[in-house]
C-alpha cells in the first residue's frame, strides 16, 4: 500500500493530505496558517509546510509527494539562493500600472493591439496579478532588488526545490535546479501555454537581464527526491491541481463559489482572448485550463443573509421557499466591482421591484440567481473560446448549498456534478504525486451527486442580461 502526500501551500494555510496511492483513501492530514498580507516572506509558507507535515503523521511512508501552490506569485532569489525580498502575492495590485504599461507598449501605445498581442503571445493579457507584471514594478520602483534577482520563480516551484534539499546557500548549481509545471509557468505571463516554452525576451524586457527560470517539467517528469529519497513530482498550479482533485476531464467545466468565483475548463486546445476575460492556462495533465474569474460568489450570499437578519441555513431555506424567477426580482451581484465583465467600478443593483414580489423570500432568491447567472456568463465566455462543456463539476463552499445547486441546474443548461467537500487542490497534488510514481493518473472514486440539467422556464438569464447589459 504506497502512500503518497499532497500539499495545497494556499493564501491563507498549507494543507497537507496523505492518500493511498491506489485507492485515493485518505490515511492522514495536517493543516498550518500563513501570515495574512499580499506580501510574505517564502520562509512562513516553509515553516508551514513542516508544521503541516508534522500534524500529518510526517513523510517517512510517504513514497511521493507533489506540492500546488497558490498561483502567480513573484519569488526573487539572488545568487546564493536567498529570497531576495518578501513574495508579492497573486492578490497584491500594486502593479496594476505596470500591466497597462506592457499593455501599451505592446501595441505600440494601443491597448486594444497590445491585448491582441499578449494573448496570442501568452496566451493571457497581463493583470496586476501575473509574475511578469510584479517584475516589471520591482524594476520601476526597486531597482536595488531587481538588480539583485538571479533566478525567479513561483510558491509551488520554490517549495518543492525546499524539499529537494536546496535553500538560501544554494548557489548557482541550486539555482538551476528549480523546476516548475506548465500549469504554473502558464501563468506567468512570460511563458507562451500554446508553444509551451518560456519568451525570454520578454521577462528581460521588465528586469533588464535574463534571471534563471525554472525547468518546465512534463505532467509525468519529476523533480528529483527529498534528502530523505521520497519522489517529487512536478507539482501544479492550484487551478490545475482541483481540476485534478474533482476528476476532471475533457469537456468538463470546473465551477467553483468561494469568496469568489471560478470557471475553468479542461480543453485539448489553448486560449487566446484579447478581451482579457479568459485565461489562457495549461492543466496539469497535458491539455489547457482556460479560466475566467468572477469578484462575486458567496459573499452576495452573507450580505443578503446580514440584510434579512437570518443565518445561512435559513437563507437557503428562504431561497429554496421562492418560484424561480423570484417573483421577477433580479440581482446583478456586482457589490465589489466585477472582473468578469471588467467592470472594476460597478455596483449591484436590484431591479424589477414590485410590492408583490419584494419578499424575504424572493431577494434570497434572487441573490443565488444573481450569482448563478453570473457564473454562467464566465461559462460562456469559455465557451465563445471554443470550449466544449458537456458537464459541469460545482465545488466550493457556495457548492453544498441546496439552493446554489437548486438554481445552477435551471440556469446553466449542462448536468452537473456536486462532489463531497474536500480538499481538492491537495487531492489533486496527491493525484499527481501517484501518477509520478507509477507512471499514469489514477483513476479514484469520486463520491459525487449527480444533478441532470433542467430547463430556464422563467427565462432568468435572459433577464438578468438584460440588466447586466445596462453596464456595457
Amino acid at each position: 500500500m504506497p502512500l503518497v502526500a499532497g500539499v495545497d501551500s494556499s493564501t491563507q494555510s498549507c494543507k497537507v493530505v496523505i492518500r493511498d496511492a491506489d485507492t485515493g483513501e485518505l490515511v492522514r492530514q495536517g493543516r498550518a496558517t500563513h501570515p495574512e498580507g499580499t506580501e510574505v516572506h517564502p520562509d512562513h509558507w516553509w515553516n508551514a509546510l513542516q508544521e503541516a507535515i508534522a500534524q500529518a503523521g510526517g513523510l517517512d511512508d510517504v513514497a511521493a509527494v507533489s506540492v500546488a501552490g497558490q498561483q502567480h506569485g513573484m519569488v526573487c532569489l539572488d545568487a546564493d539562493g536567498a529570497v531576495v525580498r518578501p513574495a508579492l502575492l497573486w492578490n497584491d495590485t500594486r502593479s496594476a500600472g505596470a500591466a497597462t504599461e506592457l499593455i501599451k507598449a505592446a501595441g505600440g501605445g494601443d491597448p486594444i493591439a497590445g491585448a491582441g498581442y499578449w494573448a496570442g503571445a501568452t496566451g493571457t493579457v497581463p493583470v496586476a496579478s501575473l509574475t511578469l507584471t510584479k517584475l516589471h514594478w520591482l524594476t520601476q520602483n526597486e531597482p536595488e532588488n531587481a538588480a539583485k534577482v538571479a533566478a525567479v520563480c513561483l510558491p509551488h516551484d520554490w517549495l518543492t526545490w525546499r524539499l529537494a534539499g536546496y535553500g538560501p546557500d544554494s548557489g548557482a548549481e541550486g539555482l538551476q535546479a528549480l523546476v516548475t509545471d506548465r500549469s504554473d509557468a502558464s501563468g506567468t505571463g512570460y511563458y507562451s501555454t500554446a508553444a509551451g516554452q518560456y519568451l525570454p525576451a520578454v521577462i528581460s524586457g521588465s528586469v533588464g537581464h535574463l534571471p534563471v527560470l525554472p525547468k518546465v517539467l512534463g505532467p509525468l517528469e519529476t523533480a528529483g527526491k527529498t534528502p530523505d529519497g521520497v519522489l517529487l513530482a512536478a507539482g501544479a498550479g492550484d487551478n490545475a491541481a482541483a481540476a485534478l482533485g474533482a476528476g476532471a476531464r475533457l469537456g468538463d467545466v470546473v465551477m467553483s463559489l468561494g469568496t469568489s468565483g471560478t470557471v475553468f475548463a479542461v480543453s485539448e486546445t489553448p486560449s487566446a482572448d484579447p478581451s482579457g476575460l479568459v485565461a489562457g492556462f495549461a492543466d496539469a495533465t497535458g491539455h489547457y485550463l482556460p479560466l475566467v474569474c468572477t469578484l462575486n460568489a458567496t459573499r452576495v450570499f452573507d450580505a443578503t443573509a446580514a440584510l434579512l437578519g437570518v443565518t445561512l441555513q435559513e437563507f437557503n431555506t428562504l431561497a429554496l421557499s421562492a418560484a424561480s424567477g423570484s417573483g421577477g426580482l433580479t440581482l446583478v451581484p456586482y457589490f465589489d466591482g466585477e472582473r468578469t465583465p471588467n467592470l472594476p467600478d460597478a455596483t449591484g443593483a436590484l431591479h424589477g421591484i414590485t410590492r408583490a414580489n419584494y419578499t424575504p423570500e424572493n431577494l434570497a432568491r434572487a441573490a443565488v440567481e444573481g450569482v448563478v447567472c453570473s457564473l454562467a456568463d464566465g461559462l460562456a465566455a469559455l465557451q465563445a473560446q471554443g470550449v466544449k462543456a458537456r458537464r459541469i463539476i460545482l465545488v466550493g463552499g457556495g457548492a453544498q448549498s441546496p439552493a446554489v445547486q437548486d438554481v445552477a441546474v435551471q440556469l446553466l443548461g449542462i448536468d452537473i456534478t456536486v462532489p463531497q467537500p474536500g480538499e481538492y487542490v491537495a487531492d489533486g497534488a496527491a493525484r499527481q504525486a501517484a501518477a509520478a510514481l507509477t507512471g499514469s493518473f489514477p483513476d479514484w472514486p469520486l463520491n459525487a451527486v449527480e444533478r441532470p440539467a433542467a430547463a430556464d422556464t422563467a427565462q432568468v438569464l435572459s433577464r438578468y442580461r438584460s440588466y447586466a447589459g445596462l453596464y456595457a
